[in-house]
C-alpha cells in the first residue's frame, strides 16, 4: 500500500480527525444542546452517505472506469468503509444526545420503522467494521466474509434509499442523494454484469468491502 496522509491507516486517520473536529465545532456552535445535535446529525448523515457510496462503488467503478482515481478509491476502500463506521458512530452519539436533551423531538424525527431499520444497519456496520481487518477476515472465512459485506452493503444501500426516498416529497435537498442511491445501483448492476463477462477472480480472501 501506498505511503502518504491520503493513502491507508492514515487516510483514515485524517478523516476521523476532521470527523471529530466537524462535530465538536458543531456542538460548540451555539444555541441550544438539541440544535448542536441536529447539526451533527444532518451533517454526518451526508458525510457518512458519500463514505459509504466511495466504499460501495470502489470495486465497481475500477471494473467499469480504470483510473487513477477508481485505482485510489479501490487501493482505500478499506479505510473508506471504516471512515463510514467513524461516521455513523458519531452519527448514533448525536442521536442519543438528541434522545436524552429534547426526547419529544427525537420522537417526532423517528419512528419504531425507522429505528428498527437504522438498529440492524448498526448491526451489519459493527461486524463489517470489525471484520475489515486481515486476521478477523480470514479468521471468519472467504465465503461467509463475503457473504457478510454483499448483504451488508446492500443493506445499507436500502436503508439509506428508503430514508432519503421517504423525504423526497418534503424537501428538494434530498434529490440529490437519492440520484447518488440511483447512479451507485446502476454502477453495481453494470460491474456485475461486466464481471459475469470477464474473467472470473482467484480464490482467497478478498479486501474488505471488495464485493462488486
Amino acid at each position: 500500500m501506498r505511503a502518504g496522509v491520503l493513502n491507508g491507516w492514515p487516510l483514515l486517520g485524517l478523516v476521523s480527525a476532521l470527523l471529530a473536529a466537524g462535530a465538536l465545532g458543531m456542538l460548540a456552535g451555539g444555541g441550544e444542546a438539541a440544535e448542536g445535535s441536529r447539526r451533527v446529525i444532518r451533517a454526518t448523515a451526508r458525510s457518512s452517505l458519500l463514505l459509504f457510496c466511495l466504499a460501495f462503488t470502489a470495486s465497481a467503478l475500477f471494473r467499469l472506469v480504470p483510473n487513477v482515481w477508481t485505482a485510489w478509491q479501490r487501493r482505500n476502500r478499506r479505510q473508506l468503509g471504516l471512515a463510514f463506521a467513524v461516521s455513523h458512530g458519531i452519527h448514533a452519539l448525536a442521536l442519543a444526545a438528541l434522545a436524552l436533551t429534547a426526547p419529544i423531538l427525537f420522537a417526532e424525527m423517528t419512528g419504531t420503522g425507522t429505528l428498527v431499520l437504522g438498529g440492524v444497519g448498526y448491526l451489519f456496520i459493527l461486524a463489517m467494521a470489525a471484520t475489515s481487518f486481515d486476521r478477523s477476515a480470514a479468521a471468519i472465512g472467504p465465503r461467509a466474509w463475503k457473504r457478510l459485506h454483499t448483504i451488508g452493503g446492500w443493506f445499507l444501500w436500502f436503508s439509506f434509499a428508503v430514508i432519503y426516498a421517504r423525504r423526497l416529497a418534503l424537501d428538494i435537498d434530498y434529490w440529490p442523494a437519492a440520484a447518488i442511491l440511483l447512479g451507485v445501483l446502476a454502477l453495481r448492476t453494470g460491474a456485475a454484469m461486466a464481471r459475469q463477462g470477464g474473467p472470473q477472480a482467484g480464490p482467497g480472501v478478498a479486501p474488505p468491502h471488495d464485493t462488486a
